[in-house]
């Protein structure tokens, strides 16, 4: 019999949480083989799968943090249900290739790889996807390159489109651009290869960030879906990440 894995964030809620898992599993079996519990936020559990990028298990995330977007609600009462009648979503990562002065730096990234000034002046950036020109010169704060997953996470934030997850594109979004200042970015296929080149790396130098993990002192950034990764998340049956990414389409803001 395969056994379930529970991987737990070291906060209080986290661990009261998985403290209560164990008791239902000393009652109750899951259905679903080869299954990862996963609580904590979204930022734990884009770590978790980042560790676990050769593996072929289910990941069940539950939400200890605060939204909670690649995560399900927990119920004492209904946990074994829920999991064992989930559905699945698998999703590929973007892979980003940092090249800098004497150095190359390889990441994944499944919300978004995001390029940001380093210093009080804006960015000087070219864009490609392969060997054509997306924009000779953007100057910008930075730009993103999103996944469907991350498109309404940061990407949103700076009036990014929202993908749909079975969309096969993905999304790249200017940050505060001031040439051309209307620019809104692009929607491109997710058989592309974007190319991001610093344009003045000396004077106007940027980071890259994939997620969480941040390369300083970036020249160029090449950043494609690595297809041959694929994460796959259960998810609530009626409570899917499709549904999720739709009520945030649906969403209004109040202030």
């Amino acid at each position: 019999m395969n056994k379930t894995l529970i991987i737990s964030d070291k906060n209080s809620r986290s661990l009261k949480i998985k403290r209560q898992i164990i008791k239902i599993f000393k009652k109750k079996q899951l259905k679903k083989p080869n299954t990862v519990i996963v609580i904590g936020g979204d930022g734990f559990m884009l770590q978790t799968l980042k560790k676990n990028k050769k593996s072929k298990k289910l990941f069940y995330g539950i939400n200890s943090g605060n939204y909670g977007f690649l995560m399900n609600k927990f119920s004492k009462k209904s946990f074994t249900k829920n999991i064992n009648k989930s559905k699945t979503i698998s999703i590929s990562p973007l892979e980003m290739i940092v090249f800098g002065k004497n150095k190359k730096k390889n990441c994944l990234a499944i919300n978004e790889v995001s390029i940001l000034r380093q210093s009080r002046q804006a960015a000087n950036l070219s864009i490609k996807n392969k060997s054509t020109f997306i924009m000779k010169k953007l100057v910008s704060d930075g730009v993103l390159v999103s996944t469907p997953a991350g498109s309404t996470a940061y990407n949103l934030s700076v009036h990014g489109p929202i993908l749909s997850l079975n969309s096969k594109k993905i999304s790249i979004a200017p940050i505060s651009a001031f040439r051309p200042r209307r620019w809104l970015g692009k929607i491109v296929s997710d058989k592309s290869k974007i190319t991001i080149t610093n344009l003045n790396p000396i004077k106007r130098p940027v980071s890259a960030v994939a997620d969480n993990v941040e390369v300083r002192n970036a020249k160029k950034i090449i950043v494609k879906v690595h297809s041959q990764i694929k994460f796959t998340l259960l998810y609530d049956k009626n409570k899917s990440l499709q549904k999720k990414i739709k009520l945030e389409q649906l969403r209004k803001e109040t202030y």
